[in-house]
């Protein structure tokens, strides 16, 4: 049976990253979702992995958080790159 998508490993990595940028900035999830105009269960699905974003969202997301999301994507696609070769 195939992984539920949400439960992809590397969807998990990517919602760790905004999650702990999000903390690193000094932000709650009420201030991320007040400026994306959400409400704040949808900074919380998406950093706990019950959601995901499309490009827009994330996007969205990392512009909230003052991120560079060039920046963000190198740094996701190397740890995800690094997990991938642990679990060869």
């Amino acid at each position: 049976m195939a992984q539920h998508p949400v439960h992809e490993p590397r969807y998990q990595v990517l919602a760790k990253m905004l999650g702990d940028l999000r903390k690193q900035k000094g932000m709650l999830q009420q201030d991320v979702a007040d400026q994306l105009h959400r409400p704040q269960a949808f900074v919380s699905k998406y950093e706990s992995g019950v959601r995901r974003l499309d490009m827009v969202e994330f996007l969205d997301v990392v512009a909230v958080l003052g991120a560079d999301p060039i920046q963000l994507m190198k740094q996701f696609i190397a740890q995800t790159d690094k997990a991938r070769t642990v679990r060869r």
